[in-house]
């Protein structure tokens, strides 16, 4: 069993520089896969990082060797499109063989552009359709209280993702049945698919509608690794309501051209775009 990774590591300020360089790792990394495969979804996995990488290092109580460990802390990818980031941690810790990362989004991997529960370890619901991962998450912090077990749930939801309807009756749901062992993340870029939040469907204040459907809010920088510890902890404390942490992110953090262009949603990384983009990140320009 993992305590999560970083958990014997008293000393904080060591805790996030080895947490800020995993972000930077991996934002290398998945620039690599994506522009060797063209194609996935660089913007939204590049947003999450900072959230994937302090909840799977220094929150999560889950065991690589033992993926359905029954007393395992459940976390849902609910923005599924991200889901090269969490490949790349759920690697990196050992879930499956690093080699098979190359695999992503071709016929027969396990790896596929959205997460597949029925073959991928590590992942707890198949996630894609918007909303999805919210109301399942709903279901398993119901029969964790129903089991009486300690488990938490965690969710990451995409401010595009919240206007689906389904999400609003699971956050009804969850207030209703009191789940103070559910935690939803949402990862507020601005941006979406075909544009920003605001053009497409505003969503107003975020913050002001998930307190009036019974949820404590927490507000949070989503790349500040200390900030999003201090929401992390607050939410530990909180008896009687779900949380909902509103963190905010930008669309392709960590390089430059692709901040707040909902272009880079899912569009391919041509190899300017790849040497450009490793430049900025200091990694090597090469061809995967």
């Amino acid at each position: 069993m993992m305590q999560a990774v970083l958990n014997d590591i008293k000393m904080d300020d060591i805790k996030t520089s080895y947490m800020e360089a995993k972000c930077l790792e991996f934002r290398r990394e998945l620039i690599q896969l994506l522009h060797g495969i063209q194609t996935g979804h660089p913007g939204g996995s590049l947003s999450v990082m900072e959230i994937l990488v302090k909840l799977y290092y220094d929150r999560l109580r889950i065991d690589p060797a033992n993926p359905q460990w029954e007393d395992r802390d459940r976390f849902i990818l609910g923005k599924g499109h991200a889901a090269p980031a969490l490949y790349m941690i759920l690697a990196d810790l050992g879930f499956f063989d690093k080699e098979e990362l190359k695999t992503l989004r071709q016929a027969n991997s396990r790896l596929q552009g959205h997460p597949c529960a029925v073959k991928t370890p590590g992942i707890e619901a198949s996630t894609g359709p918007l909303g999805l991962g919210i109301s399942f998450g709903v279901g398993v912090a119901c029969s964790a209280k129903q089991d009486k077990k300690s488990y938490k749930t965690y969710v990451v939801l995409g401010d595009g993702e919240i206007q689906e309807g389904i999400v609003w009756e699971a956050a009804m749901a969850a207030s209703k049945f009191k789940l103070d062992n559910l935690v939803a993340i949402l990862d507020n870029n601005g941006v979406q698919l075909d544009g920003t939040v605001e053009e497409i469907l505003p969503m107003g204040d975020i913050s002001a509608k998930w307190e009036a459907f019974g949820w404590h809010v927490i507000e949070a920088d989503g790349h500040d690794l200390d900030d999003l510890d201090r929401a992390l902890s607050e939410a530990d404390w909180v008896v009687g309501k779900p949380v909902l942490i509103n963190a905010k992110t930008v669309k392709g953090k960590g390089v430059s051209f692709m901040e707040g262009k909902n272009i880079w949603h899912g569009k391919p990384i041509d190899k300017q775009e790849f040497s450009l983009a490793m430049e900025e990140l200091g990694g090597f320009d090469y061809e995967c």
